[in-house]
């Protein structure tokens, strides 16, 4: 469970108006029309994250999905469908789950959205906290494909990411590339944190 110290931290955000606050950088990935996370990744977020990624800490999901769902609820502009970014197989045995699907599926939960399996990972790449800025592009180009037997159940439709973390959004900008080949109207995107 998150205590009521740091529910009170990853909540800050969650009556503020659409977008990112004044004095924060407010570019937008390419392909996605709107991103809304819900405190900045550290502190407690990162605390959150990390236990769940790393420490197998799943009875975090309902809370953070909780959190996420009320984000959207308060600054989310549309969609019709959840989308979780993947990890790649390797990665997902290894865990034994992956971390974004798990809080797509609780935060459909909360808003009565299904959540498509759209986007496979098609190459693993370097995890992205291990490179710099720059190389967080080049590093994910790619490694995103639409999964073609799903993609009427995004076709027209508008689709929201849902991932525990956004810093560069080049992985956002590769789901929603994967997305638009699928034919998706819209994509927008959800995170539990954002690296200022």
């Amino acid at each position: 469970m998150v205590c009521a110290k740091c529910r009170h931290v990853l909540t800050r955000r969650s009556e503020e108006p659409a977008g990112a606050p004044l004095g924060l950088p407010g570019r937008v990935p390419a392909g996605i029309v709107q991103l809304e996370w819900c405190a900045a990744y550290n502190g407690p977020a990162r605390a959150c994250l990390h236990a769940l990624k790393y420490d197998g800490e799943r009875r975090l999901v309902e809370p953070l999905a909780r959190i996420m769902a009320e984000r959207w609820v308060r600054a989310g502009i549309g969609g019709d469908v959840l989308v979780p970014v993947p990890v790649h197989a390797a990665r997902r045995r290894q865990r034994g789950f992956d971390q974004a699907e798990l809080l797509a599926h609780g935060v459909g939960r909360h808003l009565n959205l299904p959540v498509v399996l759209a986007v496979t990972r098609a190459s693993r790449t370097t995890a992205q906290h291990s490179l710099g800025r720059s190389a967080r592009a080049a590093n994910v180009g790619h490694a995103f494909v639409a999964d073609h037997a799903l993609a009427h159940k995004v076709r027209d439709r508008w689709a929201v990411l849902v991932d525990d973390l956004t810093t560069t959004g080049a992985t956002l900008s590769g789901c929603a590339a994967a997305l638009y080949d699928s034919g998706a109207l819209a994509v927008s995107a959800l995170t539990l944190a954002r690296e200022r």
